[in-house]
């Protein structure tokens, strides 16, 4: 299964990124193949054990559905087998009548986001900090002509591929490297998304560069992260943890991130939304049996997380690479 689609995703890469393909789709293949993650033969089993496919698939809506209805799967061997790529975080997903009621309420994030796209048919997009591939999805159901997904993280590799099992020809693929293994300088895509990964990074204007350069001039950068409220010399640093978060790192106002993505070499800077996140929209499921954000924050105060920090505030920034 594995050595198929790394075939097929060389192939995908080569007209895209050109010379850059290569070093993805060697890392690729170490990760997969050469030096893999001791838990991918049960992971790889759990795909195997699924329903065989093509199947038809609906991209559009905001629960991604694999199969209609059940159309005489056995629904304990489809559970058993979805059941086996536990945690599933970013979602929801139906497969053939089986509800996976995700941790987060992707399709929420979407909901914001979207409205606000350049319309992505024909386009070349990049998803930063894939995950299981949901927003991917999305961006192939929006009409992308071709959208790749990076994530370091195997498991989100493998709930891709257990949609990927059904929809083969749809020109999302996913490469297991995160965004400072992209070569320099690519310039392939018109729209490049970074959910979820600025606050992670010790160096967020490298990591803004690194967005840039993956964008052809004027390209579309949507940009979603952790801010704070304050004016524009607002930044917070918080200490060893974050909503019991190790990597969290910078924490700025919108108006400062304005700053960054103005001097990294964006123009057309805009804020589209900004909203707190709601234990609604991230919390532990029977599909994510950790804790989640209800456990993160203060019980005596919603509003401040455990540590004493304001509660997760998010926004989405839409800039464009400067044409110079």
């Amino acid at each position: 299964m594995l050595q198929r689609y790394l075939r097929d995703l060389e192939q995908a890469l080569a007209p895209v990124l050109a010379e850059a393909a290569e070093p993805v789709s060697r890392l690729s293949r170490e990760r997969l193949i050469d030096k893999p993650h001791g838990d991918l033969p049960r992971w790889q089993a759990a795909v195997r054990a699924l329903p065989a496919g093509p199947a038809p698939c609906a991209l559009d809506r905001d629960t991604l559905v694999v199969g209609e209805g059940a159309g005489g799967v056995d629904q304990g061997a489809l559970r058993a087998a979805l059941e086996g790529l536990i945690p599933w975080r970013k979602g929801p997903f139906e497969f053939f009548g089986q509800h996976i009621d995700t941790e987060w309420h992707s399709d929420w994030k979407w909901r914001r986001v979207a409205p606000h796209l350049a319309d992505l048919r024909g386009r070349r997009v990049l998803d930063v900090g894939c995950g299981s591939g949901y927003h991917g999805w999305r961006m192939a159901g929006a009409g992308a002509a071709f959208v790749l997904g990076i994530d370091p993280t195997l498991l989100f590799l493998m709930q891709f591929l257990a949609v990927k099992r059904y929809t083969p020809h749809t020109p999302f693929w996913f490469a297991p490297v995160r965004m400072e293994e992209l070569p320099a300088g690519t310039a392939a895509f018109d729209t490049v998304f970074s959910m979820g990964v600025l606050y992670h990074r010790r160096s967020p204007l490298d990591h803004l560069l690194e967005l840039r350069d993956a964008l052809r001039p004027g390209g579309e950068l949507v940009l979603e992260t952790l801010v704070v409220e304050g004016d524009a010399h607002t930044v917070l640093m918080p200490g060893e943890r974050y909503a019991a978060m190790r990597n969290v790192f910078f924490l700025p106002s919108t108006a400062h991130l304005a700053i960054w993505l103005s001097r990294c070499g964006f123009d057309n800077v805009r804020c589209v939304d900004e909203s707190v996140t709601g234990t609604d929209e991230q919390r532990a499921t029977d599909w994510m049996r950790f804790q989640s954000l209800p456990d993160f924050l203060d019980p005596n105060d919603p509003t401040r997380t455990r540590e004493g920090y304001p509660a997760p505030r998010r926004a989405v920034m839409i800039a464009n690479k400067a044409e110079k």
